[in-house]
């Protein structure tokens, strides 16, 4: 006699849902209170607990000591992937102090010290701050500069070889504003890398919003700054701008990166921060150590040699030079 044909074993199984199920695991729901009249209360207080986070969701746990080699690389693979996707492959990082304003706001810096000087002829500390903010005042022409040279660049933008060439600041006031401020002004995108400080640094309004990256580390920050830069324009500024100009240089010395331009508008200004030449008489650097950089006076002067430098290279940046108008 023939065996019965078991219909389970013929038929061919239908794929299942990938989420749902038919039938709910056992775990799919806390145990009663039926069962346990305590259960539920403990069960809320292991939900509760900071252990049953997930580690990517538990930010106290990714806020430890300990933690620090995942969250620099964490902020590295932020930066660079998100650079990537917007095509950032080229850069013109400009660098200046924070201090060095537009020209309306230094003068109107200047009123509000007369004011109070009115009051107070004699008070030194009211004296010496006028002295300053007239420095100051001076110096807003580089923040003209800077903002001249943002438009050069991202008007040179749609001519580059090899991609995308933007403007690269480290997003804060003053001169970094300025030259965001000259390539939003012509429709162009331009990067700001900010940094988290114990005073807070609002970054400036300038800056293409998906190209603002806010950094903790300023390892991190200072490595996309360099890898992608085609030059380094600094202007007059302080402990930063010289921080970031002394690390290129560096850099560049030791062929530890590939050298780029590194262009100093303020002639003047910087020959009374450092003297090159005096580090060569000394012995510290060598005669071609100075070579790395130059100087300029005006926004059109320091993109003019960087793209000179680019072509005796035989490199260019650009496809075709902009005509002047």
């Amino acid at each position: 006699m023939a065996e019965p044909i078991d219909d389970r074993k013929a038929r061919h199984p239908t794929p299942p849902h990938p989420v749902k199920r038919h039938e709910p695991l056992p775990g799919r729901h806390p145990k009663p209170r039926e069962d346990d009249a305590g259960a539920p209360d403990r069960v809320a207080k292991i939900l509760a607990c900071p252990s049953y986070r997930l580690a990517e969701e538990d930010l106290d746990f990714l806020a430890r000591p300990d933690l620090r080699s995942v969250r620099l690389n964490l902020e590295y693979l932020k930066a660079e992937t998100l650079l990537t996707e917007h095509g950032i492959s080229d850069t013109i990082v400009v660098f200046g102090g924070t201090r060095i304003i537009e020209r309306d706001a230094a003068a109107r810096a200047l009123r509000e010290i007369d004011q109070a000087l009115a009051a107070r002829p004699h008070d030194a500390v009211l004296q010496q701050k006028r002295k300053i903010a007239e420095r100051v005042f001076a110096k807003s022409k580089y923040y003209d500069m800077a903002r001249e040279l943002g438009q050069i660049v991202g008007q040179a933008e749609p001519l580059a070889h090899g991609g995308r060439i933007v403007v690269m600041t480290g997003g804060g006031p003053g001169i970094m504003e300025a030259a965001n401020r000259g390539a939003c002004e012509v429709g162009a995108r331009s990067v700001g890398l900010n940094i988290s400080l114990p005073q807070e640094q609002f970054p400036n309004p300038y800056i293409t919003p998906e190209l603002c990256l806010r950094f903790h580390y300023f390892a991190v920050r200072k490595f996309h700054f360099v890898v992608r830069a085609r030059a380094l324009v600094a202007f007059p500024g302080g402990y930063g701008t010289l921080d970031e100009l002394f690390e290129i240089l560096a850099l560049s010395q030791t062929r530890k990166t590939m050298p780029v331009p590194v262009v100093l508008v303020g002639e003047d200004y910087w020959r009374k921060v450092f003297d090159a030449n005096f580090l060569v008489d000394e012995g510290v650097i060598d005669p071609e150590d100075r070579e790395l950089m130059w100087y300029a006076n005006s926004a059109e002067d320091a993109w003019e040699s960087i793209l000179r430098w680019y072509e005796m290279k035989g490199e260019p940046l650009l496809k075709r030079r902009i005509e002047a108008p």
